[in-house]
This record gives structure tokens, C-alpha cells and sequence, in this order.
């Protein structure tokens, strides 16, 4: 009789454990996106990004669709999201992304915001040793 009532005890800690909470990991920001920045510097960029395990996103494909001596080839991006999600799919929490630049080199882009889906806005700051290549603004960034 005492293993029945443990089993039950157990069944029922299961089963609440299954009903109750919420889903951490409803959806990523994994995907194509496209950038537009507005302030002191206007850029649009698209990129790939890849969330890995945890909270690290990683970005290939850089391609700044506006002119911008900061970021003329190369370069890496890494950055990382805090997640929240829901049941039916959606992603939202805070986003970090910094780009680092390969030629010329010493140009650094950060952006940080909050992610609704598959928008992400906020503020971006550019810091760098060549001419021009210092800002502040806000952006947007759409999943493509």
C-alpha cells in the first residue's frame, strides 16, 4: 500500500509539472534579418543569425546595404538575448548584438533592445578609430 500511494504521489508531481509554467524556449531569433539605424549615422545592414545553446547568437553573412567606411570587408558579430516565450510561439526578452570590424579594423557597432517576435528595436552606439565612425541612434531589425 505505501508504494501505491508513493506512485500516485509521483504520478500527480508529474502531471503538474506538465500543466503548469511556461515554455523557455518557444522560438529563436535564428534566422535572416535586415538592420536599419537612424541617429548620428544612418546604415542598414542584413545579416544571418544563429542562436546557439544558451543565450549565445552568433551573425554571418554581414552585408551594410548603405555606404559606410567603418565596415568595408569582414568582420564578426556575436551577441546574446535573454528568452522568453509562450506557448503559441512567440519570442520576446532583451538582445545584444556587437559587430567588430575587419577592414579597416578598431570599429565597433553595439546594439541593444528588447525582441517582440520577429522585430527587434532599440539603441546602438558605433565607436571606432577611423574618421566618422562614432555614434549613438535607435534601430530596427526585421526578420526577413
Amino acid at each position: 500500500m505505501k508504494q501505491f500511494g508513493i506512485a500516485i504521489l509521483l504520478a500527480l508531481a508529474v502531471a503538474m509539472a506538465a500543466c503548469g509554467g511556461t515554455s523557455t524556449n518557444a522560438g529563436t531569433v535564428t534566422g535572416n534579418w535586415t538592420a536599419t539605424l537612424t541617429g548620428t549615422e544612418n546604415l542598414s545592414f542584413t545579416t544571418s543569425l544563429m542562436q546557439n545553446s544558451g543565450t549565445a547568437v552568433t551573425g554571418t553573412n554581414l552585408t551594410f546595404t548603405t555606404a559606410t567606411p567603418c565596415f568595408t570587408s569582414g568582420g564578426t558579430q556575436t551577441g546574446s538575448f535573454i528568452l522568453s516565450g509562450n506557448l503559441n510561439g512567440g519570442v520576446s526578452g532583451a538582445f545584444q548584438l556587437t559587430i567588430t570590424s575587419g577592414t579597416p579594423a578598431g570599429n565597433t557597432l553595439v546594439m541593444t533592445g528588447t525582441v517582440n517576435d520577429n522585430t527587434i528595436s532599440g539603441n546602438w552606439t558605433l565607436s571606432g578609430i577611423t574618421s566618422g565612425c562614432s555614434g549613438t541612434g535607435t534601430f530596427t531589425f526585421t526578420k526577413m
